[in-house]
């Protein structure tokens, strides 16, 4: 079972605000990027359009507590790490860590908790139990992993 992933991104010109730091709301894009290359390391698509019923993964937590800033053309790692596991929800810590320096430093920790729907005809939605074969690859992270 997999419980962590890393990517790497480098900070572009538009995610930079009039000071010259990457805006707080492209830390929430960056999340998305890490979360969705998770998915692709189990073997899956965060939106797989063959799968019936279809499925999402909505938010219903989003948080980021910010250390120190990123600029233009930095080179961040994004490290997500499954926190909990439970039936229809999968919370992640995502840490954000500065490359480029003597050490990688890390610059903000956020977390995302997503619910697994099942989506009607009438485009409702409605929590589902995490369907077996993609539950069966998702792990849950050992403590001494969390507490870094």
């Amino acid at each position: 079972m997999v419980y962590e992933f890393k990517a790497r991104r480098r900070v572009e010109f538009s995610d930079t605000d009039m000071a010259g730091i990457m805006h707080f709301s492209n830390f929430f894009r960056y999340m998305e990027t890490a979360e969705h290359g998770f998915f692709r390391s189990l073997g899956f698509s965060i939106f797989d359009q063959e799968r019936l019923p279809r499925i999402g993964w909505p938010r219903v937590h989003a948080s980021c507590d910010y250390h120190k800033p990123l600029r233009f053309e930095d080179e961040v790692e994004i490290h997500l790490v499954v926190v909990e596991k439970r039936s229809k929800a999968v919370t992640y810590q995502i840490r954000f860590r500065k490359l480029g320096g003597a050490a990688p430093e890390e610059v903000a920790r956020g977390q995302l908790t997503v619910v697994c729907v099942s989506h009607a005809a009438d485009g409702t939605m409605r929590a589902t139990t995490i369907p077996k074969d993609i539950a069966a690859r998702i792990g849950v992270a050992p403590a001494a992993l969390l507490e870094g």
